[in-house]
């Protein structure tokens, strides 16, 4: 994928970056192309290569038009599972590393719905926040909202599907 100064990214897990210079420099003996971003929340500077954009799963901020559909899954009601713990984690894991935001989405869903029945284990609460963080902040880029505002409409949307998203806080290293 062709990436342009100032292009708004998601690098899976970090969350929204900007494409703050492109470069060009050698790897085995091969010229390559760079794309350095600069991720939004964190100020983390990442330099990915563009031969490897896909394999890391950067990719373009989702479009507004797409950010409804986001939205509306979030609105649904959720499906629980069943699976023990290990697993589920397991699962939810390889859903937050596809980077795409329905599946950030289904996490968050399938962990507040499962936080009304029992307590999150406490990794199981960190991908909660890292979950609702990696929504937020995209859809927030999207639509060209506050991050503030965009939280209030995902906490709208899970209480029509009878979800109440839990107040989570981890405490930091």
């Amino acid at each position: 994928m062709d990436f342009k100064l100032g292009d708004k990214v998601v690098y899976p897990n970090q969350g929204v970056g900007i494409i703050e210079q492109i470069s060009y420099g050698y790897l085995n003996g091969k010229s390559e192309r760079y794309y350095l971003l600069k991720i939004v929340a964190s100020g983390l500077r990442v330099m990915v290569p563009q031969a490897n954009t896909q394999n890391v799963g950067l990719r373009p901020v989702i479009r507004s038009a797409d950010a409804d559909s986001v939205l509306t899954f979030l609105q649904r009601t959720p499906s629980l599972k069943a699976a023990d713990w290990k697993h589920r984690f397991k699962e939810n894991s390889d859903r937050m590393r596809t980077g795409t935001l329905l599946e950030v989405a289904a996490v968050l869903k399938g962990l507040v719905a499962l936080s009304r029945t029992k307590p999150l284990s406490f990794r199981e609460k960190k991908m909660l926040d890292r979950a609702k963080h990696l929504l937020i902040s995209e859809l927030a880029t999207a639509r060209n909202k506050t991050e503030v505002v965009m939280e209030t409409h995902i906490v709208q949307a899970l209480a029509k599907a009878h979800l109440e998203m839990p107040a989570v806080t981890i405490p930091t290293d």
